[in-house]
């Protein structure tokens, strides 16, 4: 089985990148990021047409996850297990942001999550990153539960250590990179998870993200912020990993890579 994650950054302006990937790569399960997308303006009869069906969870043009699959789907679950909300600026009330979303794909149980950016230290958006966090790690909890093969899989806007990052001396006093973020990722892990650690098609640090901005990605200036983590029916049916860097080349493209996982299941 191939199981894949790609922050999209717009399934409506990256579709036909996401369309010419599918049919390359040829995943079993891709979770998708970053839909910017309501559920119901998912384009289900464009990736229907290679074989897949999807359970999204989206409401407007920020946030938004997805589960596409080839091999069924499943359970499935909208919002992690006691999801803190968000209050934006000048809204009277928080609410929940679809940001995670769990499916059963092929006996194989997957949560598709976005983790909040958190903005900047000290703002709100960084405590409420934390606090969605720790549903997150529950969430994971109660999973494990099952004697399944079991992965979340996303955009984690975490670098797990200094070496995930290009230079960790341009991230002082930034987000992505602090001890209580990183606490997090440990809490998380430590429920009974393994980190799946893909391999790199080219250069040493096998990145995921290069911003748009100052031409990062020639210069390979980035960042390892979207992981898979399994439990140990699936870290050890793992054949192989890695980012699929060609992905972000071009024009119109994300600026994400997917990080491909190839298991070996009996």
């Amino acid at each position: 089985m191939r199981i894949a994650s790609w922050n999209v950054n717009s399934i409506g302006a990256r579709l036909p990148k996401l369309l010419d990937w599918l049919g390359a790569a040829e995943p079993d399960v891709l979770c998708v990021q970053e839909l910017k997308s309501a559920a119901d303006a998912f384009p289900i009869d464009e990736v229907g047409e290679l074989g897949y069906e999807v359970a999204a969870h989206g409401t407007g043009r920020w946030n938004g996850v997805a589960v596409l699959s080839k091999v069924g789907i499943d359970e499935v679950r909208r919002g992690l297990l006691d999801e803190p909300g968000y209050q934006a600026d000048g809204a009277m009330f928080e609410t929940q942001e679809p940001r995670a979303i769990g499916a059963t794909c092929g006996g194989v149980r997957v949560w598709s999550v976005y983790v909040p950016n958190g903005r900047e230290v000290g703002h709100p958006h960084y405590a409420y990153k934390l606090r969605w966090l720790d549903a997150l790690r529950a969430t994971a909890a109660e999973e494990l539960a099952a004697a399944r093969p079991f992965a979340v899989l996303g955009d984690f806007n975490i670098a797990p250590t200094n070496a995930d990052v290009w230079d960790i001396t341009a991230f002082a006093d930034s987000t992505h990179v602090t001890e209580d973020e990183r606490k997090a990722l440990a809490a998380l892990a430590e429920t009974g998870l393994t980190e799946v650690y893909p391999r790199a098609l080219k250069y040493d640090v096998p990145f995921t993200y290069w911003d748009y901005r100052q031409l990062r990605f020639p210069n390979n200036q980035g960042m390892r912020i979207d992981l898979v983590y399994g439990n140990e029916q699936f870290s050890t049916a793992v054949t192989d990993s890695y980012v699929d860097r060609e992905a972000r080349k071009g024009k119109g493209t994300s600026d994400h890579a997917p990080v491909v996982v190839d298991l070996d299941l009996p």
